[in-house]
Parts: C-alpha cells; structure tokens; sequence
C-alpha cells in the first residue's frame, strides 16, 4: 500500500516556497480523520517516555505532547505512509525523496490558557537541510483565535535564539550564539501574520524555520492536533552536544555529522 496521490496546484507550491506556511484543504477523508483521531486518544492513554505537560499546574486547561511514537501506534503509522501526505511533501519540498523524520502529538484540553510562544522547530533539531516541511493537523475544529500563526518569509534563513517556552531558558545553542526572536506582535506592519481557521480534514504546511505561535484554547473547545514532519534530499545528520526535541536515542554512534538520514528511524515514504 503506497501513500495516495494529492496534487497541488502550482500557486500553492510556490506559497510555500516564498511564505513558509500554506493551508491545504480537504486533504483528508472522514475515515482518514476517524484514525487519526483513534490514534490521538491511544496515545493520551498511553503515552511514551517523551511525553510531556507544556502547562502550568494552575491552568484550567491541560496542554500535552509527546513524540515519536509511530512506531507503536498503527493509527498514525497509516496516515504517516499511506494518506496524502508523502506526495504533499514532495511537492511542497521539491524533493525526489521523502523520508519521514517524526510525529508530534499536541493537545490542548478546553479552557487552556497556555500559550505556544513565537518559535523556529529546526534549531530544537538534529537535523540540517532546507528541504523539509511540517505538518499540522487538526481533528477538531480550529477557530482563527486558537490557530496557528506564522510570520510570512521567516523561514529565508535566519535561526533564532530556541528556548524554552515557560521559563525561557537557553538550553540548546550556547547564549549570544544565535539572533533572538524579534517583537513580533509589537510590529504588524513588519512581521505579516498568516493565520487559517480550519475544520478537520484541513491542515497547514510549514517550513521548520518559519516563526510560529499559538494561542490556548477557550472553554468548550479541545484542540487536538497531529504534526507530521518530513524531510528531503538535503537534509543530513547535524548531531549536537545537547539533548534535542525530539532526542534521538543511540543516533550518534549509528550515523556521522553530516551523513544522510540513512536510519530505521527515518523511512523512506516517497516513493513508494
């Protein structure tokens, strides 16, 4: 069983190659969007080592993730490999390959305050290579005031200072060694905001440079979201001396610095 075709629109492709961010829709069917949402509520039941609580005890809410988990949930190994999303990458990636590089499950319970502060996901990474995409995947409805935002043309190369999102730490790359995030929301008028309501069977696209944020949720509305990530023909090993987000346990002593992604970790989804 081979990932289905889904053709893109030449607009859409070019969109993302100068935004950083598109959204698709209709990309998924309700049968797709029923596992996906069955593989979401196995992974809330059980979750891995990785998982973790991104809100504060005193939230009405809960915000809660984890990772890499494919390989031990059937639901999202199906969507990963056999819906659309492979031949969307390619697309929107201009790659020849695709290899998968790892799942992320977000889930804000309704009511949650806890906001996903203004980011890059590529320096949290172990990964180098601008040939990659990101997708972010809701199973419930999303309103405009609890999407995700992005800053049109943040992905053109700049890497910003990653830290983390609730006491704003640096604990990747060493202090002063990278830019720090700019006021963006004190500017509009210079940082374009792009930003989509979505329904299930929608998603967004987005590159792993490009600065994105979210707001929490409000009462009554659970936001459960699956962000699938790939990457393509450039993208090599970029190992650090640090743990990253997601960490890749045994990958340096299996894979040199700048070696392709040649790993059990990271199948090869198109072609198929």
């Amino acid at each position: 069983m081979t990932a289905r075709l889904f053709a893109l629109p030449t607009d859409t492709i070019g969109a993302y190659a100068r935004d950083g961010a598109v959204v698709l829709r209709g990309v998924f069917s309700a049968d797709e969007l029923a596992t996906l949402a069955r593989g979401i509520e196995r992974n809330l039941a059980e979750p891995s080592p990785l998982a973790l609580v991104a809100s504060e005890p005193d939230d009405p809410g809960r915000f809660v993730e984890d990772f890499c988990t494919w390989q031990h949930n059937p639901d999202y190994e199906r969507i990963l490999r056999h819906s659309a999303l492979p031949h969307l990458a390619a697309q929107l990636m201009k790659s020849e390959r695709v290899r998968l590089y790892h799942d992320h499950m977000l889930t804000k319970e309704a009511g949650t305050r806890q906001p996903t502060p203004w980011h890059q996901d590529q320096p949290y990474y172990n990964v180098s290579g601008a040939q990659n995409v990101s997708f972010w995947i809701p199973v419930d409805s999303v309103p405009q005031a609890s999407t995700l935002r992005f800053v049109a043309g943040s992905h053109s190369g700049t890497w910003y200072m990653p830290r983390t999102f609730r006491d704003q730490q640096a604990k990747w790359f060493p202090e002063g060694t990278l830019a720090e995030l700019p006021h963006i929301d004190a500017e509009p008028e210079r940082y374009r905001q792009l930003a989509w309501a979505l329904e299930p069977g929608d998603c967004v696209a987005f590159h792993m440079l490009s600065l994105h944020a979210s707001s929490g949720t409000g009462p009554g509305l659970r936001r459960r979201v699956f962000s699938a990530r790939y990457v393509g023909d450039d993208a090599r090993h970029a190992p650090r001396s640090w743990r990253t987000s997601p960490p890749f346990a045994g990958l340096q002593e299996r894979l040199p610095a700048g070696a392709e992604l040649d790993d059990p970790l990271f199948p090869t989804v198109w072609p198929g």
